[in-house]
């Protein structure tokens, strides 16, 4: 630790091992000469981290879910900035926004928080309106009082403004500019991939996609971890769909290019459930168009404002098994389109790049100091 230099931490309630906005935010602020520590938890499965420019520390919770996990972790994450020397804090998405704010003002300190969704209005939460009442009171009572807001982009942004009166920042997830990436050496049952990478959670359409794998002539890879995994392996048992549809679970972030590059096509086909999938701007995305990887995605306007503005691949509307297959069939077999997507890609990939876009980031802490 060097005296001299400003000491930023951020809080984060994943295990550190493939949160790569989080790694992308450490890293900038490193280079600008920010004495960088990232905090988050220790799991049983946890991958090995690798050495970054900046320090880690991951920390062991007696709970693992639930109202007694979010309450030790925001507990832990208090006592933490209360023992330890820093200048600004971070906290990462609601779960972890109490703990932080109350250590900050008990210290007066700085606070910058970057919010990765509109946690209030996941899908997971539309069905639990007691656990939604509870999070977005801890929202409506501290949002109001934050200075520096980071969102990752402009509708959620446009969000907050409106409800919070609050200035907020756009910080778009988009990864490091990639050129020439080697692709992963695997042997696969068919020449055309269609690829999915992210969480396994419910509202991404991943059964329906698996679903429309009954007459796809290509083969699927997922890539990611989460809640309904085992679900979505039945599912592949069921409709005999092994070896055709491939699970590869959580790669980490410094391998994750080259297997992207596997991709044919990437697709990201988030349905409409509340307004955070309505506005959301998965990173997976920007992750195949820095690939130069043509991609499918759900007729929400983030998402279609890409397409949009790059011709970069198609938008996927009729939500149902055929459909879906019908029209990767038609994209798969269509080289040339193909190619002109691919191109629009790599154009793309210019501007949809973290090197362009963690100038916003940087104004923001360099407003604090």
């Amino acid at each position: 630790m060097t005296p001299n230099r400003k000491r930023v931490i951020l809080f984060v309630s994943t295990d550190l091992s493939c949160d790569n906005r989080v790694r992308k935010v450490a890293t900038s602020l490193s280079n600008e000469g920010y004495d960088v520590e990232v905090v988050g938890r220790k799991l049983k499965n946890s991958l090995p981290l690798l050495q970054e420019t900046y320090r880690t520390t991951r920390l062991w919770f007696l709970f693992s879910k639930g109202p007694l996990f979010y309450a030790e972790m925001n507990i832990r994450f208090f006592l933490y900035l209360i023992c330890n020397r820093f200048d600004i804090a971070t906290a990462n998405d609601l779960d972890t926004l109490l703990g932080v704010f109350c250590a900050t003002k008990l210290r007066g300190k700085k606070l910058v928080y970057d919010s990765h969704e509109y946690f209030t209005e996941v899908p997971e939460l539309q069905h639990r309106p007691k656990v939604r009442k509870l999070w977005l009171a801890i929202e409506k009572r501290i949002f109001p009082k934050l200075q520096s807001v980071i969102t990752v982009c402009d509708s959620i942004a446009k969000e907050y403004e409106k409800k919070y009166d609050v200035s907020v920042s756009v910080v778009k997830n988009v990864p490091y500019r990639i050129e020439n990436c080697e692709k992963k050496q695997m042997v696969l049952p068919h020449s055309k991939v269609v690829l999915y990478q992210g969480a396994l959670n419910i509202g991404r359409s991943l059964e329906l996609l698996i679903e429309s794998f009954v007459s796809v002539d290509a083969c699927l890879l997922i890539i990611g971890d989460g809640d309904i995994r085992a679900r979505l392996e039945a599912m592949v048992n069921q409709l005999n769909l092994r070896g055709k549809v491939i699970f590869l679970g959580k790669i980490p972030y410094n391998n994750l290019p080259a297997y992207t590059q596997l991709a044919t096509i990437g697709v990201s086909l988030e349905e409409d459930l509340g307004a955070s999938y309505h506005y959301c701007l998965p990173n997976k995305l920007f992750d195949y168009i820095q690939a130069g990887k043509p991609v499918l995605v759900s007729d929400l306007p983030e998402m279609k404002a890409i397409i949009s503005r790059y011709s970069c691949g198609e938008i996927f509307t009729e939500r149902n098994a055929k459909s879906l297959a019908n029209q990767l069939n038609e994209l798969l077999r269509d080289e040339q389109r193909l190619q002109l997507y691919q191109a629009n890609c790599l154009t793309a990939s210019v501007d949809l790049c973290w090197e362009k876009e963690e100038r916003n980031l940087l104004s923001v802490y360099s407003q604090l100091m």
